[in-house]
């Protein structure tokens, strides 16, 4: 009997754990379109800076690279980098918005960008679930807690039946029969 309370109680555990990841990925989906508006701001500066030069922007990016001034070679690598992270977290954000409910959970997992994900945990407020998205997610976390609990206590309680079963006792005196 304790070990089915227990087995619930961690199972409620892990639903209430469980039901706070779409409010996770709902503030990760900001902060990425936070960080993909001001990476765009930057490289459309930088696109402008090397039209009004007339280069094009791989020119451009050439032409830092190549300087000896290493500070125009840093800015070169940067912006370069920059371009990169933003097609990069395009991307990301546009297989968020194209997932489902459930299937936008895995896309973060799968294509988490780091620096976001620690930022979003970093100021992370947990929300009461209220969508179906996090009431799915916590029912299922609700089942794999329950069914952890019961896999992990299940040689435990194998073990005190085959102690009880060695002895008999009786149920009305509480004591051992010989």
């Amino acid at each position: 009997m304790l070990a089915r309370r227990l087995a619930l109680a961690i199972g409620l555990l892990f639903a209430l754990v469980g039901a706070q990841w779409p409010e996770f990925s709902q503030q990760y989906r900001q902060r990425l379109g936070g960080a993909l508006d001001e990476l765009t701001r930057v490289v459309a500066a930088f696109d402008d800076a090397a039209a009004s030069r007339d280069l094009t922007p791989d020119q451009a990016i050439a032409r830092l690279k190549d300087n000896p001034d290493p500070l125009a070679r840093e800015r070169g690598a940067d912006i370069e980098g920059d371009i990169a992270r933003q097609r990069r977290l395009q991307a990301d954000l546009a297989a968020l918005q194209n997932a489902g409910p459930l299937r936008r959970l895995a896309v973060i997992v799968g294509d988490l960008d780091p620096s976001i994900a620690s930022q979003t945990l970093r100021d992370f407020e947990p929300a009461f679930p209220v969508t179906s998205e996090a009431l799915t997610v916590g029912g299922l976390a609700l089942v794999f807690g329950w069914g952890a609990t019961h896999l992990v206590a299940w040689p435990i309680r194998r073990r005190a039946r085959r102690r009880g079963a060695g002895s008999k006792i009786d149920p009305r005196r509480g004591e051992d029969v010989a």
